[in-house]
């Protein structure tokens, strides 16, 4: 296993850290196979585990706690908010919020801090002041020790650091976004502002849900959990996913000729870039991580990043469709349009 630096904090985390978003409901992971994955991935020398309130309202955070019950201190533990809880005010970035929804997290977590706080996704309705201050003083009471964004645009990371050294309050340290060979926009904005500030990068979905893990490939039934649960997502006859088929085959072909696996070449391939400190993966069995760990100490030569370059641009987004970090404004007619 590699380390990397997480930002310019000093904590050192494993180029592969585990997402625990399959844990629970999401992905019908028991607690006894989590446990299993989280006792492989440390012994194989994961130190980073991330989860969120979100995934499966809680039993993420409540099974990873299990799963690491006296094995708190060798552990980089990490958590999200700002997802909707249930309830008009168990959602978002308001300081009422954040403060019940950590108490929350580390009640699940069995913990009495996290090393690093996340906020799952832009609040739009609520002023980065009041989202840092509340962070800011969740970190001078010991309960969290860095905080970060997670899928923000580059224009609010930027905006989030300027509030931050303008009310001298502490600031976001890591942003995680979305980054795979198939999504590649963020090379084009976000990850130029992460260097530009010095902060932690922690890639999610690092395989594209389930496209680069050697499940999904042309003529073949797709049968993956993620393709049962969004199947238009997979479907040939949509012309996005015509374009994600094809990548998907060059691709295949260009792990081949360098002796490896599709997951191999896609992990690789996240980690090679400058500004990225780890790809969280986030299997649901031992068997998938198993797979996944092969990929830790894979480092791709320049003629094979070139050659991934030539399939898909760097700075493309095969599925703009999903991103996460759209602004409302392109979404939601009414507000660009003067009322």
């Amino acid at each position: 296993m590699q380390y990397r630096t997480l930002g310019r904090t000093g904590v050192q985390v494993s180029t592969l850290a585990l997402g625990a978003m399959n844990f629970g409901a999401i992905g019908r992971t028991t607690q006894e196979e989590a446990t299993a994955v989280v006792d492989a991935a440390l012994e194989a020398g994961v130190n980073l585990i991330d989860t969120a309130d979100w995934y499966g309202e809680g039993q993420s955070e409540e099974m990873v706690g299990k799963a690491v019950a006296g094995r708190r201190d060798d552990i980089v533990l990490a958590t999200k908010a700002t997802m909707p809880m249930g309830g008009r005010n168990r959602q978002g970035g308001s300081r009422r919020w954040i403060c019940t929804a950590l108490d929350d997290s580390l009640r699940r977590l069995g913990v009495d801090h996290v090393d690093l706080y996340q906020m799952h996704r832009w609040d739009p309705t609520t002023g980065d002041e009041e989202t840092l201050s509340a962070l800011t003083d969740l970190q001078r009471a010991g309960k969290i020790r860095y905080f970060g964004s997670s899928t923000f645009p580059a224009y609010r990371i930027v905006q989030a650091q300027w509030a931050a050294r303008e009310h001298r309050l502490s600031r976001y340290v890591t942003e995680q976004p979305s980054y795979s060979m198939l999504q590649r926009g963020i090379e084009a904005h976000v990850l130029p502002v992460t260097e530009e500030y010095g902060m932690g990068v922690l890639a999610w979905s690092p395989l594209a849900s389930g496209w680069l893990s050697g499940a999904v490939r042309k003529g073949r039934d797709v049968a993956t959990h993620r393709s049962g649960v969004l199947p238009e997502r997979f479907d040939p006859s949509l012309p996005h996913n015509q374009a994600r088929y094809d990548a998907v085959e060059r691709l295949a072909e260009v792990a081949d000729e360098a002796g490896l696996t599709l997951i191999q070449l896609a992990l690789g391939f996240v980690n090679a870039h400058p500004a990225v400190t780890a790809a969280l993966i986030g299997p649901r069995t031992v068997d998938h991580l198993r797979s996944q760990l092969a990929a830790a100490d894979t480092v791709l030569p320049a003629d094979v990043l070139d050659a991934i370059d030539e399939i898909v641009a760097p700075g493309t987004d095969l599925a703009p469709g999903e991103k996460f970090d759209t602004p409302p404004a392109l979404l939601d007619a009414s507000l660009r349009r003067r009322r």
